[in-house]
Protein backbone atom coordinates (compact mmCIF):
# COMPACT_ATOMS: atom_id res chain seq x y z
CA UNK A 1 0.00 0.00 0.00
CA UNK A 2 2.85 2.30 0.62
CA UNK A 3 3.43 2.35 -3.56
CA UNK A 4 0.14 3.26 -3.76
CA UNK A 5 -0.22 6.54 -6.59
CA UNK A 6 -2.96 8.74 -6.44
CA UNK A 7 -5.05 8.58 -9.61
CA UNK A 8 -6.12 12.31 -10.70
CA UNK A 9 -9.30 12.01 -12.79
CA UNK A 10 -8.94 15.17 -15.00
CA UNK A 11 -11.84 16.61 -17.11
CA UNK A 12 -10.42 16.60 -20.79
CA UNK A 13 -8.96 19.82 -22.00
CA UNK A 14 -11.04 21.38 -24.95
CA UNK A 15 -9.57 21.40 -28.37
CA UNK A 16 -10.97 22.30 -31.71
CA UNK A 17 -9.26 20.94 -34.96
CA UNK A 18 -5.93 20.25 -32.62
CA UNK A 19 -6.01 23.72 -31.22
CA UNK A 20 -6.45 24.83 -27.71
CA UNK A 21 -9.04 27.46 -26.93
CA UNK A 22 -6.23 29.94 -25.85
CA UNK A 23 -4.02 29.17 -29.12
CA UNK A 24 -7.61 29.72 -31.11
CA UNK A 25 -8.26 33.35 -28.88
CA UNK A 26 -4.59 34.25 -30.42
CA UNK A 27 -5.98 34.05 -34.18
CA UNK A 28 -7.90 36.68 -35.88
CA UNK A 29 -11.56 35.81 -36.99
CA UNK A 30 -9.58 35.04 -40.90
CA UNK A 31 -7.17 32.76 -39.76
CA UNK A 32 -9.91 30.76 -37.61
CA UNK A 33 -11.98 30.30 -40.96
CA UNK A 34 -8.78 28.13 -42.04
CA UNK A 35 -10.01 25.68 -39.31
CA UNK A 36 -14.02 25.39 -40.50
CA UNK A 37 -15.55 23.34 -42.91
CA UNK A 38 -16.39 25.03 -46.61
CA UNK A 39 -20.01 26.41 -45.86
CA UNK A 40 -18.99 28.14 -42.74
CA UNK A 41 -15.60 29.36 -43.76
CA UNK A 42 -17.02 31.25 -46.82
CA UNK A 43 -19.14 33.06 -44.91
CA UNK A 44 -16.83 34.12 -41.62
CA UNK A 45 -14.64 35.52 -45.01
CA UNK A 46 -17.53 36.98 -46.57
CA UNK A 47 -18.87 38.75 -43.32
CA UNK A 48 -15.64 39.07 -40.84
CA UNK A 49 -15.88 42.66 -40.93
CA UNK A 50 -19.56 42.51 -39.58
CA UNK A 51 -18.05 39.41 -37.13
CA UNK A 52 -15.24 41.91 -35.65
CA UNK A 53 -18.16 44.59 -35.43
CA UNK A 54 -20.29 42.38 -33.54
CA UNK A 55 -17.46 41.54 -30.88
CA UNK A 56 -16.60 44.96 -30.70
CA UNK A 57 -19.56 46.70 -29.39
CA UNK A 58 -20.71 43.59 -27.13
CA UNK A 59 -17.47 44.39 -25.33
CA UNK A 60 -18.61 47.87 -24.87
CA UNK A 61 -22.29 46.60 -23.61
CA UNK A 62 -20.15 43.77 -21.37
CA UNK A 63 -18.56 46.76 -19.65
CA UNK A 64 -21.43 48.99 -19.67
CA UNK A 65 -23.10 45.85 -17.79
CA UNK A 66 -26.20 45.84 -20.18
CA UNK A 67 -27.09 42.76 -22.21
CA UNK A 68 -26.00 41.69 -25.79
CA UNK A 69 -29.12 41.46 -27.49
CA UNK A 70 -28.79 40.72 -31.81
CA UNK A 71 -31.59 40.01 -34.01
CA UNK A 72 -28.22 38.05 -36.40
CA UNK A 73 -28.89 34.56 -36.32
CA UNK A 74 -26.40 34.18 -39.35
CA UNK A 75 -23.54 34.88 -37.34
CA UNK A 76 -20.49 32.11 -36.90
CA UNK A 77 -19.62 31.49 -33.55
CA UNK A 78 -15.63 32.45 -33.22
CA UNK A 79 -13.37 31.72 -30.47
CA UNK A 80 -13.77 35.54 -29.26
CA UNK A 81 -17.57 34.98 -28.63
CA UNK A 82 -16.67 32.22 -25.95
CA UNK A 83 -17.70 32.97 -22.73
CA UNK A 84 -20.12 35.54 -23.49
CA UNK A 85 -24.24 35.22 -22.65
CA UNK A 86 -25.85 36.89 -25.86
CA UNK A 87 -29.67 36.87 -26.00
CA UNK A 88 -30.10 35.97 -29.41
CA UNK A 89 -33.89 36.97 -30.94
CA UNK A 90 -35.96 33.75 -31.97
CA UNK A 91 -38.67 35.60 -34.10
CA UNK A 92 -40.67 35.79 -31.17
CA UNK A 93 -38.71 36.83 -28.25
CA UNK A 94 -34.60 36.69 -27.22
CA UNK A 95 -33.34 33.85 -25.97
CA UNK A 96 -30.56 33.70 -23.67
CA UNK A 97 -27.30 31.57 -24.32
CA UNK A 98 -24.22 31.03 -22.45
CA UNK A 99 -21.36 30.69 -25.47
CA UNK A 100 -19.19 27.98 -25.14
CA UNK A 101 -16.38 26.53 -26.68
CA UNK A 102 -18.59 23.44 -28.17
CA UNK A 103 -20.52 25.85 -29.99
CA UNK A 104 -17.46 27.12 -32.43
CA UNK A 105 -17.84 26.99 -36.02
CA UNK A 106 -22.24 27.47 -35.66
CA UNK A 107 -24.43 29.78 -36.23
CA UNK A 108 -26.54 32.03 -33.49
CA UNK A 109 -29.37 30.56 -35.64
CA UNK A 110 -29.26 27.03 -34.28
CA UNK A 111 -29.00 27.99 -30.48
CA UNK A 112 -32.51 30.17 -30.88
CA UNK A 113 -35.23 27.45 -32.02
CA UNK A 114 -37.90 29.23 -34.08
CA UNK A 115 -40.48 26.78 -33.47
CA UNK A 116 -41.62 25.35 -30.11
CA UNK A 117 -42.64 21.42 -29.56
CA UNK A 118 -46.21 21.12 -30.79
CA UNK A 119 -48.12 20.23 -27.59
CA UNK A 120 -51.24 18.40 -28.43
CA UNK A 121 -54.42 18.89 -26.01
CA UNK A 122 -57.92 18.94 -25.74
CA UNK A 123 -59.47 20.78 -28.88
CA UNK A 124 -61.05 24.69 -28.97
CA UNK A 125 -63.66 25.65 -29.20
CA UNK A 126 -65.27 25.30 -32.80
CA UNK A 127 -62.40 22.51 -33.58
CA UNK A 128 -64.85 19.77 -34.42
CA UNK A 129 -68.58 20.17 -35.04
CA UNK A 130 -69.96 18.80 -31.88
CA UNK A 131 -68.34 21.79 -29.89
CA UNK A 132 -69.37 24.20 -32.46
CA UNK A 133 -72.87 24.94 -30.19
CA UNK A 134 -70.86 25.36 -26.83
CA UNK A 135 -71.27 28.86 -24.98
CA UNK A 136 -67.99 30.62 -25.76
CA UNK A 137 -67.70 31.51 -21.89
Amino acid sequence: MENEETVEIRKKDFTYRGKSLEELKKLDVREFAKYLKSRKRRSVLRQFHVIEDFISKARIKIIKGKPVRTHQRDLVIVPEMVGMRVDIHNGKSFVPVNIIGEMMGHTFGEFALTRSRVKHSKAGIGATKGSKFKSKK
